[in-house]
Order: structure tokens, then C-alpha cells, then sequence
């Protein structure tokens, strides 16, 4: 509205009347942001929380729709992503491979414990030996 040349006063009382309406519900756009990205792109609670930032969704706000995606259905959902792109890399060095599946984890917003714990068991799954894994990040 600020664009459009809408005076102050007026757009206060616009987006007033909306909210007490029930137009403007930011708690229920950031919950529907956060099933939709997360469901659809599979990004992780840390992204998720930045991009309602953006948007201007107060913090206090975009904490509690983030918080409300269970620690579960993001590991749940870093494994999909992992087994959806596991078999793009076979001809790579395991190495390589970790390297490339974590940061994709990481791109969207996955912490990087959780990150290796899962790359780790997708590659041990396929039957990679544990000695090829890079060390560094074994116990993380």
C-alpha cells in the first residue's frame, strides 16, 4: 500500500479492520508457510525460520509455526532427500559422496550432526564400509 501511495492513517486503519476480520492472521500464514516448505522443498526448521523472517512474520511468531514441526518429521524428511539423491552418486569416492549429501542438507537448513548421522547410514546401508567414511565427521 505504501507503494501505491495509500496515506498511513489509512493503511492503519485498512489493516486493522482486516485483522480484526480475520484477513490478516500471520500465526496461520507462518504454520501454512512451514507445511508447505517443508512438505514440498524439505527444508529444515533453521531455513524455514529465516525465510518467514524475510517475509516479515515477527520472530516470536515464526519461532512457534517452526517449533511445531517435530524433530521426527525433519529427520524423516533429511532422509527422503538423502535416498532421493543417493543414486546420482554411486560413481563417486564415498568421500565425495558424504561431502555432496550433506551440503545439500545443508542448503536446506538441516544441522550438521544430523546431517552426517544420516548421509552415514544411507552410505552403511549400501553397503559402503564405515573405514571410507571420512573420519572427521564419523562422531558428529
Amino acid at each position: 500500500m505504501t507503494k501505491k501511495g495509500v496515506p498511513d492513517d489509512v493503511r492503519g486503519a485498512i489493516l486493522d479492520r482486516f485483522s480484526d476480520v480475520g484477513l490478516i492472521d500471520d500465526a496461520a500464514f507462518a504454520q501454512a508457510w512451514v507445511d508447505s516448505r517443508h512438505n514440498g522443498r524439505g527444508l529444515a526448521k533453521r531455513a524455514l525460520g529465516h525465510e518467514l523472517r524475510q517475509r516479515g512474520v515477527d520472530p516470536k511468531v515464526a519461532d512457534e509455526a517452526v517449533e511445531a514441526l517435530e524433530p521426527e518429521q525433519e529427520e524423516a524428511m533429511a532422509r527422503a532427500l538423502v535416498a532421493r539423491r543417493l543414486p546420482s552418486t554411486r560413481r563417486l569416492d564415498p568421500a565425495a559422496r558424504t561431502r555432496r549429501l550433506a551440503g545439500m542438507l545443508a542448503r536446506k537448513g538441516y544441522p550438521a550432526g544430523l546431517s552426517y548421522r544420516v548421509v552415514r547410514e544411507a552410505l552403511e546401508a549400501e553397503g559402503v564400509d564405515e573405514s571410507d567414511l571420512p573420519a572427521e565427521h564419523i562422531d558428529e
